[in-house]
């Protein structure tokens, strides 16, 4: 398969095929033996048609179709679906803290929350799961306290700083120290490839920005959270980044700037395991 890289000197993360499915994981991530971290792909699944294969995207994929996706991703990559808390996700950066007593919310019974883009836990067995099609994914693991947290981060969520509140979230709940965090920001829409108004470029730094026209931006939305992260107080050995473009591997992933909005949802998932 050819994959596209944003730099290709940086190939950063590791595909797998296990079973029906073709899923990615991070190395730096995969050295944590006690860790579960997966990304899927748009391979695998049943779903049809603009959602084909593997699409997580509620309210659009078949719920019967939707829930084979979540086994088989489960069954490939080593979770029991029964375990996932999924998120309710509207570009907000609210983060709640979940545990066993959550196990099934979004999955097998309703979610019970609104407005919920990123979730931590201490807890093992509790199966993290978030959603995105150009949106990017953090991947917070704290190795001395042994927590999680899972974050979606859209514009207006880099915008709010979603990576630092994930990170003050998990300092508050499990005394997490920033300098002892491992970070990943996922598979998602690359620079080149992001326009935004001058309305959206306002809210960040010139540093993130290259002007593409009039009153148009092209905005770093990866290069965006990292810097918030490492200004959190993560160091930058600490976070992996993979280089890889959703919106320019519309084959391998689903983007919504590259098919218009007719698109299935990737998943990330992050679990401690039992």
């Amino acid at each position: 398969m050819d994959i596209k890289w944003i730099d290709e000197k940086e190939e950063g993360m590791t595909l797998h095929r296990d079973l029906s499915c073709l899923w990615m994981s991070f190395p730096g991530l995969d050295q944590m033996d006690w860790l579960t971290n997966a990304f899927s792909t748009r391979f695998g699944g049943v779903s049809q048609g603009y959602l084909s294969s593997m699409s997580f995207r509620f309210g659009m994929d078949q719920p019967d179709q939707l829930h084979e996706n979540f086994r088989r991703m489960g069954e490939a990559v080593g979770f029991e679906p029964e375990g996932l808390v999924c998120s309710a996700q509207t570009h907000t950066a609210n983060v709640v803290r979940v545990g066993r007593e959550d196990r099934g919310r979004g999955y097998s019974r309703d979610r019970g929350w609104k407005d919920v883009d990123g979730m931590i836990t201490n807890e093992p067995g509790v199966v993290l799961a978030t959603f995105y099609a150009d949106c990017v994914p953090l991947y917070l693991v704290d190795p001395v306290h042994r927590a999680i947290g899972l974050a979606h981060s859209g514009w207006r969520g880099t915008a709010a700083e979603m990576g630092r509140v994930t990170v003050e979230a998990m300092q508050r709940e499990f005394d997490s120290q920033p300098k002892d965090l491992y970070a990943a920001i996922g598979p998602s829409i690359c620079q080149d490839c992001y326009e935004v108004s001058e309305e959206v470029a306002r809210q960040f730094p010139n540093c993130y920005l290259k002007p593409h026209g009039e009153g148009k931006y092209l905005l770093d939305l990866q290069d965006a959270n990292r810097g918030i992260l490492v200004s959190a107080g993560l160091g930058v050995d600490h976070i992996e980044l993979p280089n890889l473009c959703t919106c320019c591997n519309p084959d391998l992933l689903h983007s919504h700037r590259a098919t218009g909005g007719k698109r299935g949802n990737n998943g990330a998932f992050l679990a401690i395991r039992e």
